[in-house]
């Protein structure tokens, strides 16, 4: 399940902002978009990643994601960045 490759990623990067940032700097290995995120947050994100053949894993809500990112927060967006 997505939710557990988020805990065993390391490094991440948490919002849509600096996950973007990252993405464009060719920093991140995979990303995870919450599906219940607002699109005009999140479609920006997608295509980029389509544009960089930067996986985009899907998961179930921004509660899951957040928590899986040991925040107390929902989360949006999340990228995994190389180590």
């Amino acid at each position: 399940m997505s939710y557990d490759k988020v805990k065993q990623a390391g490094k991440l990067i948490v919002g849509a902002k600096q996950a973007l940032k990252a993405v464009e700097a060719g920093s991140v290995r995979e990303v995870f978009i919450a599906k219940d995120a607002d699109p005009r947050v999140t479609s920006k994100m997608v295509s980029q990643c389509r544009k960089l053949s930067v996986p985009v894993t899907y998961v179930e809500s921004m509660k899951q994601l957040g928590k899986a990112c040991g925040i107390d927060v929902g989360a949006a967006v999340v990228a995994a960045v190389n180590e």
